[in-house]
């Protein structure tokens, strides 16, 4: 393939800006926008704690990419419906607000809302992420990566501070719902912008789909019968363990417990992703000159001393929040995308799409039952006042040492399994 030619570098630019887009939409519906939405319509802490753990729950639905793969269909009109559609549910989740029922209901049509959005983007995401990617030189995949990071960072960082500041002078005239209309809006206009950049990539070569059609045991042999792949799938149930057993409950605990306005937060969210930034490109480097493996651990060391902060966080120590949301965003320099990489070490090629639905599949199970028992962790100690063994301590501060000990064994498994793996040149 060229990587030079005029479309391959029309795609490439297409992706760029298409990541941008659906980061700007991932920005609205999560943290402390969506704690906001959820807490407006009278959701307990606990429960918007597993909601906004959703996502993890959604990769299940990546396993149908398998099947997808088989049909003789094009990949690209398979992806800009879905993804349409992922982002138009999420619009409707802001609309829940102005619909004239219970409490009840309209806690089941956020949660439906979410469950069909995150099912629709990750029908295609492992499809969106092959074709896409095919468009980049292998040898520079780790760099490029981190292009996208850097760019949807820098221009989230001025969207963020711009929506924040209106949600709050909404709020201060004592009008949220007419916040919700606005981010409504906001998300159909970049529901539009997706579905262009989108159009702009071009078109899969259905000729290079050699596995597509092949039997689903052979599929099997080259993803979980590759032992190499099974360790990547366990180290990816682990993390997810980490990491989802606490991050659905920060958002509450931001505007809940330390008081934050979203401006605020979207200013130290901001100030973080200018750090991001900063690490984005060497890790990058140091992953494609080393292995995506080195590149994940320094961004596991990162998460492990920012939850390390985290327990520490309290409504007197307030700013520490600040310290961990530097340390947590730039960690994602070294996991994000690596994370996704990594599957290149160890499988052909042309399994990778089959690949990535079965491994975010699995952690997303593991994922979202540690959401579950978090928010069981969480429901007890509210209840008992914040107080464990008389000495007062929020929920979060316990969930957040429960992922540090899970974090140090990711942290371990990478360095003594992922790591000393063979990797695969392709």
């Amino acid at each position: 393939m060229d990587f030079e030619s005029k479309d391959i570098k029309r795609s490439r630019t297409s992706y760029l800006a298409q990541s941008t887009v659906e980061y700007f939409v991932s920005l609205l519906v999560t943290d402390a926008f969506l704690a906001k939405l959820l807490t407006h319509i009278g959701i307990s802490d606990s429960l918007i704690g597993i909601i906004s753990s959703f996502i993890t729950m959604a990769f299940v639905i990546q396993l149908i990419s398998i099947f997808i793969v088989r049909l003789n269909v094009s990949t690209k009109r398979i992806v800009i419906t879905c993804d349409t559609i992922s982002i138009f549910f999420f619009m409707l989740l802001y609309l829940v607000p102005f619909i004239p029922v219970s409490k009840e209901i309209k806690t089941v049509l956020v949660m439906l809302s979410i469950l069909l959005a995150y099912a629709g983007k990750y029908t295609v995401v492992s499809l969106l992420f092959k074709w896409a990617n095919s468009y980049v030189s292998p040898s520079q995949r780790a760099r490029y990566s981190a292009n996208k990071e850097i760019i949807s960072l820098v221009s989230g960082m001025v969207f963020t501070a711009v929506i924040g500041r209106i949600i709050d002078k909404f709020e201060g005239l004592d009008n949220l719902e007419g916040a919700f209309l606005f981010i409504t809006i906001a998300i159909l206009i970049l529901n539009i912008s997706n579905f262009i950049c989108l159009l702009m990539i071009k078109k899969e070569d259905k000729s290079e789909h050699k596995a597509d059609n092949e039997p689903f045991s052979v599929v099997l042999k080259h993803t979980l019968g590759n032992k190499n792949f099974r360790n990547v799938v366990i180290l990816t149930a682990i993390w997810n363990i980490a990491r989802y057993f606490t991050v659905g409950f920060l958002g509450v605990y931001k505007t809940k417990d330390l008081m934050m306005s979203l401006f605020l937060v979207q200013i130290i969210n901001i100030v973080s992703n200018a750090f991001r930034v900063f690490v984005s490109k060497p890790i990058a480097r140091y992953s494609d000159r080393h292995t995506y493996a080195k590149g994940f651990e320094l961004g596991l060391i990162l998460e492990l001393m920012a939850y390390i902060v985290l327990i520490f966080t309290t409504n007197k120590t307030w700013w520490l929040i600040i310290v961990f949301t530097i340390l947590f965003n730039c960690s994602y320099a070294g996991t994000n995308q690596n994370s996704s990489n990594i599957t290149y070490s160890y499988v052909d090629s042309k399994y990778i799409a089959q690949a990535m639905a079965i491994k975010n599949c699995i952690g997303g199970v593991f994922g979202f039952a540690a959401s579950l028992l978090g928010g069981k962790v969480l429901d007890i100690i509210q209840s008992n006042g914040n107080m464990i063994f008389g000495i007062h301590i929020y929920g979060q501060q316990v969930l957040a040492g429960i992922t540090v000990v899970m974090l140090i064994i990711t942290l371990i498994f990478t360095k003594t399994v992922i790591a000393k793996q063979t990797v695969m040149k392709q």
